[in-house]
């Protein structure tokens, strides 16, 4: 049987309980039999916060710490060799020639979903692969009216935002909630986001 793998790409910085307990809920629910944590080294839509990026290995490092205890969840850094910015559409075709025995299910916010058409190829995206969309506080989507081959799914929404994790830590008012204590760890360590 082919192996579902929803691939959930982003800067992860840092990666959250957000990013984790949503892998977990579509594992749970059945969407997919793992989740792939995609870490961006410059996502076309975000270059104006490009500044604000702890080094690609770090973000990919935080990332494997948040996910070491749960199997389900697997880190990629397949787009650290591509030409940049990075385009989801490119990444999933790469994904879809080294791993043909595999189906891949792309995984984004409904904020993503509301500015889909901005993407570079969404048709081609939507031509491969099954979407699933997760709900983001403020970003309501109508799931009635999605085209085929696109899901609403009802996972828990999380008020939780790797910027204002950041602002937090940045300004010392931050104990560490919402992120592993892996992950709040290391970044103690290093001193990340001061």
């Amino acid at each position: 049987m082919t192996r579902r793998i929803g691939i959930y790409g982003g800067s992860f910085n840092p990666i959250h309980n957000g990013h984790t307990l949503l892998g977990a809920a579509l594992c749970d629910m059945g969407y997919v039999d793992e989740l792939w944590f995609v870490v961006s080294p410059m996502n076309p839509l975000k270059q104006d916060v490009q500044s604000e990026l702890l080094p690609d290995a770090e973000r990919l490092h935080l990332c494997r710490l948040a996910v070491a205890d749960d199997p389900r969840l697997l880190v990629s850094d397949v787009e650290f060799s591509m030409p940049r910015p990075s385009y989801m559409a490119d990444t999933l075709a790469l994904l879809r020639n080294i791993h043909s025995d595999k189906e891949f299910i792309l995984v984004i916010g409904s904020d993503n979903w509301l500015n889909f058409n901005r993407w570079s190829r969404p048709g081609e995206i939507m031509l491969h692969h099954r979407i699933l969309i997760f709900p983001r506080p403020g970003y309501p989507v109508d799931t009635a009216a999605l085209p085929n081959g696109v899901t609403g799914v009802d996972t828990p929404l999380m008020n939780l935002s790797s910027t204002q994790i950041r602002h937090a830590i940045h300004t010392k008012n931050f104990n560490g909630e919402g992120l592993s204590p892996a992950v709040w760890q290391e970044i103690q360590t290093k001193h990340y986001y001061l």
